[in-house]
């Protein structure tokens, strides 16, 4: 049987990961890309989402498709450089929580030594090594899997695939809090800063106030949007302070306009910083 045959769909909240592969893709695919994915139409088609079909007739409905996957190009481009600056410090293991699809392994130039630990459920893991084993893709790093449930032990599984907690560790979780409840979201960084040396960064994407009001009220069932839970905190910077982390937060808009790809549309309110977060442990 082939990997084709055996793979298992997506479903779930781990289906919204080829959603992102697929924007991802068709960022590829611009001229002016602000990043290239070369696996990022593999996992897309794999999960049944390409050829791309058209953005939505609907007004709103386009709208909604164009602030997130505006917001996912926009949060790619920034994690790849918190990455890249984490490495140019010394920085040699890098965490994924959630990874999905996730190509940075292959995609990013890693200097010798690095370390990236893909944690997600089996599932998601099982489906993109198919697709991997497909294109065979090489890893530009020594790239490890832990398949594991982020509700549940998952530094214990972490540390037996040979995570080091006394070296510094880039942890990257992206598009993932919005997805968890505030109790689960306060238990994942609480494990985070157990695992963290001095030195350790960290890149988190938040949901910023309100989108769940305005995307998720009427979003259709199962689609990303449906399945959001909680918003970032009034005051993430203090937040994440009493975590243990120094961090500086941004918008998405702020962001896309230093990337040369300002938001046109005027915001819906008043736009707090606290979209992307860059954090270090000193």
């Amino acid at each position: 049987m082939t990997d084709e045959q055996e793979r298992v769909q997506p479903s779930g909240v781990w289906a919204t990961a080829v959603g992102v592969a697929k924007v991802r893709a068709l960022e590829t695919g611009r001229e002016n890309a602000l990043f290239r994915d070369p696996l990022a139409q593999a996992f897309a088609t794999a999960g049944g989402l390409w050829p791309s079909s058209p953005p939505p007739d609907d007004e709103a409905a386009r709208r909604r498709w164009s602030a997130v996957s505006s917001s996912i190009v926009v949060r790619t481009k920034f994690l790849d450089e918190l990455l890249q600056q984490a490495s140019a410090s010394g920085v040699r293991q890098v965490v994924l929580l959630g990874a999905g699809m996730d190509s940075r392994a292959f995609r990013m130039d890693w200097p010798e030594g690095t370390r990236l630990f893909e944690v997600d459920t089996a599932a998601p893991l099982d489906f993109k090594a198919s697709v991997l084993r497909q294109e065979r893709a090489v890893a530009r790093c020594e790239r490890i899997t832990v398949a594991a449930d982020l509700r549940e032990d998952w530094p214990a599984a972490l540390a037996a695939a040979g995570h080091d907690p006394a070296a510094p560790t880039a942890w990257i979780a992206e598009g993932l809090l919005i997805y968890l409840p505030e109790d689960a979201v306060e238990l994942l960084l609480a494990r985070i800063g157990t695992q963290s040396a001095a030195g350790s960064r960290m890149g988190l994407t938040l949901g910023s106030r309100g989108v769940i009001e305005r995307f998720g009220a009427d979003a259709a069932p199962g689609s990303a949007a449906s399945l959001w839970v909680s918003e970032m905190p009034d005051d993430p910077v203090g937040w994440l302070a009493g975590h243990g982390w120094e961090a500086d937060s941004h918008t998405l808009r702020e962001r896309a306009a230093a990337y040369g790809r300002p938001i046109s549309t005027p915001p819906q309110r008043e736009e707090r910083p606290g979209a992307l977060i860059s954090a270090v442990r000193r």
